[in-house]
């Protein structure tokens, strides 16, 4: 089992028990009930594996672009094995939500399968790395944050999935490497900026609050937006199209406004008939 990493040199292997420094707590606590109903369901379940698959890839390269842009020869080779292991993390989640997949009925287009993204995500915080504008230290900042709140996320999902041990067993792995790279983060960050590494940590979870906000602010609009547009579609426009018909009918009884002329008697004597 990976542990820590020294600040002065290269990534070791223990097997203290690093895990036992992940503690479900705050939020997660209280929705743990919510990521049960979430996990519940197979179908959801091996989607949301495909969709964490692709998260854990996207940043696997992420990283590996760190590596590439650091001048630090230690923040090199820890970038590097970081990258291998998002991308070991990626295999493991698409293998698992492919095999969970093929035990399962098909399920027509019209069924879905609603992710609930927003209640359970995955490795949230790598989708938002972005590396060329980064410096070490913040980077690094990043990193930890993201790390330690993935961390804390799988340990839940961990504990809600007692029924099926193949994909607990998934997490189980995965978080051993979590709980390292949120470790070697903090330890390297306090090495590159001794005296400044706790307003990097700060800013960095400004910065996630505001990612939290923009999303929960998108998602809010999404459905005020579909609410609006039901209600233009089965109020507004009935009421519209009933008040027309009643004005149509009152410009035929009272013989004003315009009307075919089909519809008008003839008369042979008149000049315009």
């Amino acid at each position: 089992m990976r542990d820590t990493v020294a600040a002065d040199g290269p990534a070791q292997q223990h097997d203290a028990p690093v895990l036992a420094h992940i503690r479900v707590t705050g939020v997660d606590t209280l929705l743990k009930p919510l990521h049960r109903w979430v996990w519940a369901d197979a179908h959801r379940r091996a989607h949301k594996l495909l969709r964490f698959a692709e998260t854990e890839a996207d940043g696997g390269r992420d990283i590996t672009r760190a590596a590439e842009l650091t001048g630090d020869a230690l923040l090199r080779r820890l970038y590097l094995r970081h990258a291998m292991d998002e991308l070991r993390h990626a295999d493991m989640f698409k293998r698992r939500g492919r095999a969970l997949l093929a035990t399962l009925p098909a399920r027509t287009a019209a069924d879905g399968v609603a992710e609930a993204n927003w209640f359970a995500p995955g490795e949230r915080g790598l989708d938002d790395l972005h590396v060329d504008g980064e410096t070490d230290d913040t980077l690094l900042a990043f990193l930890h944050l993201s790390e330690r709140a993935a961390a804390m996320r799988f340990a839940v999902y961990r504990e809600v999935l007692a029924n099926d041990p193949e994909t607990r067993a998934v997490f189980e792995g995965i978080l051993k490497d979590e709980a390292f790279h949120m470790n070697y983060t903090r330890k390297q960050l306090e090495r590159v900026s001794p005296r400044r590494h706790g307003v990097r940590l700060w800013w960095a979870r400004l910065h996630r609050l505001w990612k939290v906000y923009l999303r929960f602010a998108t998602a809010f609009a999404s459905v005020m937006g579909a609410v609006i547009l039901a209600v233009q579609y089965f109020l507004v426009l009935p009421l519209f199209a009933l008040a027309a018909k009643r004005q149509a009918r009152r410009e035929l009884q009272g013989g004003g406004g315009w009307t075919d002329a089909r519809e008008r008697p003839v008369s042979f004597t008149g000049q315009y008939g």
